[in-house]
């Protein structure tokens, strides 16, 4: 058990001080791009324009600052103010500027709004789309050779000249129903797919997703907030078993003329394409295509020329597959890196265009988490990953080609949770280290010594804020919950702690396979607020549960599969019972839990199917029931409901609302297109005709995050505060 915090008589933190207006918060790292192997910029506040960014380059050895474009560049013509930037993209030759302004009611994987084009040498800035409504292209890009821009507009792809200013449409065929380079909300949620569709090396041609989403369930959310009637908000979302979108992709000449197709088999309403790329040149594609219980991930390679498509490789499991994000082509385009988890851990493998030849780089019992940059000219792969201690991240590199090479960079002695940006060319990394307690520390570090040129922020209002705090220890420990199994977990102690005492417990929980809650990380706000709670008499605790998205290898993650919310509840409850037992200081009549999307849903399933055990919960933003959220999420890690009844009405809390004894808080946005706020619906009219009582909180207009509109979060916490105060006393007794 090692402390990670020692006690220490400071101040008592507040809500207002964690979620008011005033909070103290920590120095993010500004919107940066590299700007070749030596230099980046970054977005600053404008000390002549008000409200206007500067774009300003740093030398990434010296750390010399030079304004680029300054905000004045930024003012459109007849405007009094200059537009603000969201995010920007250099053109190649670093001559013209992509300036992108993010509409208000822009969803995160669907980042509508205005582009604009500053050209730097007639200091000329005019907004694409020609007459295009304001705030409504999507995903504009530039062509590799620098000339022109693509975009989507009224789902129908488009590009731009650069010079003249000329505007071609691609495709016409794009409506409601029928979107051309841009995904389904399905596709944006669990492929991270935005921006569908991909320039050509050549800048010839353009590669593209169509989803024809005609058949597709509508769901309807509805705002009541804008006007004296109610506005329907239609979405066509995709439930498990239920029809999905037919997803075809293709690739159109940048001059005009027909789309050409590829001939992917199978049944596009029965399979994905989850992944697609040109495959080192400009006549063919890598295409990933999935079948729809995402165990099997055929790797084509296509002709953009005719379509024809040829398999070259598949990836299988008997759970399901992960897709590769961005597979890099090495030795003249005759071989690509590939991650597969085919020997019971995540590794990057390096196979021949063929498909013939699969070559481990990473051999070793441990994940490799994520790759981080691919320096062809050294022969290196840098990626992330933690082969002692799952809960940290470290930054290790190995050899692509020839007698193989593994050496982790993070120096030894700096233990924690590392994340890197690596430069162009490999030589230089703007490095991130936190540690559970420690906010952020942001510097430039040279590769592969790591050394440390400078530093870039340090947190230290929030640094000191919480090193004036009082607080207890803190430790990260294992729970053995038997059968072998042994389980990752936190707890955080009451400043005043008294072993001879008992203490309420609250349990922070997710444990579904997209998250991971025991990392040796900073956990913003929501430490603070765990660290607030301690204060106010409280142990606060986490676990993961067998199936947590840990790089703890293969088995461990696939082992929930056909049973989401049934064997990581299990586990909960076993790890709860054992530190229960272990820990004296534990009162058992008084466990609270609580979570958020997921979390809500294991906070939901550990209120329901062990009500004995836990006596308070607050579930936010939860799916009540497994048959209401995505397919693509669902049905990977639950298979398709007709051929798993059992599993989805078992892993679903909402059939066993039934048991509730405790006290329950339920919270949801109205405006969820991530969760639906049905779920919150279906499950309160499931405890009402149970004659169960409970508390529920919605927030209008507020989607799955509750973080739009002023004073939401302040609000949310407060009221979580009190309810845990009213519900689950705090103090040692």
């Amino acid at each position: 058990m090692a402390a990670l915090i020692s006690p220490a008589s400071g101040r008592q933190i507040t809500l207002d001080a964690i979620y008011g207006p005033d909070a103290v918060s920590v120095d993010a790292r500004p919107v940066s791009k590299w700007l070749g192997p030596d230099a980046y910029t970054v977005l600053e506040d404008s000390t002549v324009v008000p409200g206007g960014s500067d774009i300003v380059r740093y030398d990434i050895a010296s750390g010399h600052r030079s304004v680029l474009v300054d905000a004045a560049a930024m003012i459109p013509a007849g405007a009094s103010s200059a537009i603000a930037v969201s995010d920007y993209e250099w053109s190649l030759d670093a001559r013209h500027l992509l300036l992108f302004t993010r509409s208000p009611a822009a969803r995160s994987g669907n980042p509508v709004g205005d582009y604009w084009l500053l050209d730097l040498d007639r200091h000329a800035l005019k907004r694409l789309g020609g007459d295009a409504e304001p705030l409504s292209l999507l995903h504009a890009e530039f062509s590799p050779d620098g000339r022109s821009i693509a975009y989507v507009r009224d789902n129908n792809l488009y590009v731009e000249t650069i010079t003249g200013g000329g505007i071609r449409q691609l495709t016409t065929d794009g409506n409601a129903f029928l979107l051309n380079g841009r995904a389904d909300v399905a596709y944006e949620e669990e492929f991270g797919l935005g921006k569908a569709f991909k320039w050509s090396p050549d800048s010839r041609r353009i590669a593209y997703w169509q989803f024809d989403t005609t058949g597709v369930g509508t769901f309807f959310m509805i705002r009541n907030t804008g006007g004296v009637y109610s506005a329907v908000i239609p979405q066509q979302y995709p439930k498990p078993g239920t029809t999905l979108s037919a997803a075809r992709v293709g690739s159109v000449p940048v001059a005009g003329g027909e789309t050409t197709w590829f001939a992917v088999p199978g049944d596009p309403r029965q399979n994905y394409i989850s992944r697609m790329s040109w495959a080192a040149s400009s006549r063919e594609l890598l295409i990933q295509h999935e079948n729809r219980l995402q165990n099997r991930n055929e790797v084509l390679i296509g002709n953009a020329a005719t379509g024809a498509v040829r398999s070259i490789f598949v990836d299988s499991d008997e759970a399901w597959v992960n897709v590769n994000d961005d597979p890099h082509w090495l030795s003249d385009g005759q071989a690509f890196t590939w991650l597969s988890e085919r020997d019971g851990w995540r590794h990057l493998y390096v196979i021949s265009r063929d498909g013939q030849r699969l070559e481990l780089r990473t051999p070793g019992d441990f994940d490799v988490i994520s790759v981080r940059n691919l320096d062809l000219a050294s022969g290196y792969v840098y990626f992330i990953a933690s082969p002692e201690n799952v809960t940290r991240r470290y930054l290790y590199r190995a050899t692509l080609t020839g007698p193989l090479k593994l050496e982790r960079l993070t120096p030894a002695s700096s233990p924690g949770f590392h994340a890197y940006d690596i430069a162009p060319g490999a030589r230089w990394a703007i490095h991130t280290v936190s540690r559970f307690d420690r906010p952020p520390v942001i510097d430039v570090v040279s590769l592969p010594t790591h050394k440390s040129a400078r530093a870039l922020a340090g947190n230290e209002a929030m640094r000191a804020f919480v090193d004036v705090a009082d607080k207890g220890d803190a430790e990260f420990f294992k729970v053995d919950i038997g059968d072998g199994v042994v389980l990752d977990a936190w707890m955080m102690k009451p400043p005043d702690f008294d072993p001879a005492k008992k203490y309420p417990l609250l349990v922070y929980v997710y444990s579904e396979p997209a998250g991971q809650t025991v990392q040796d990380s900073w956990g913003g706000d929501r430490y603070l607020w765990h660290l607030m709670m301690t204060q106010r008499g409280y142990l606060v605790a986490s676990v993961d549960s067998r199936g947590a998205n840990s790089p703890r290898g293969r088995d461990w993650r696939k082992s929930i599969y056909r049973q989401i919310g049934i064997q990581a509840s299990a586990d909960q409850a076993a790890a709860l019972r054992a530190m229960i037992a272990s820990r004296p200081y534990i009162d058992p009549g008084r466990i609270g839990v609580w979570g958020r999307s997921g979390g809500g849903a294991m906070t939901l399933n550990a209120m329901f199917r062990y009500p004995d055990l836990y006596s308070t919960g607050i579930a936010i933003a939860s799916p009540a029931d497994q048959r209401l959220y995505n397919a693509i999420y669902q049905e990977r890690y639950m298979g398709l409901p007709d051929d798993n009844k059992e599993g989805y009405a078992n892993g679903s809390p909402i059939n066993f609302a039934q048991n509730l004894k405790g006290d329950l808080l339920v919270i949801h946005g109205t405006a969820d297109d991530n969760v639906h706020y049905q779920n919150l619906e279906q499950l309160v009219d499931r405890l009402i005709a149970h004659g169960k009582q409970f508390s529920m909180m919605a927030y209008p207009d507020r989607t799955h995050g509750l973080r739009e509109k002023p004073g939401t979060q302040l609000h949310l916490h407060t009221l979580m505060t009190n309810y845990l105060n009213d519900h689950l006393p705090p103090g040692g007794r």
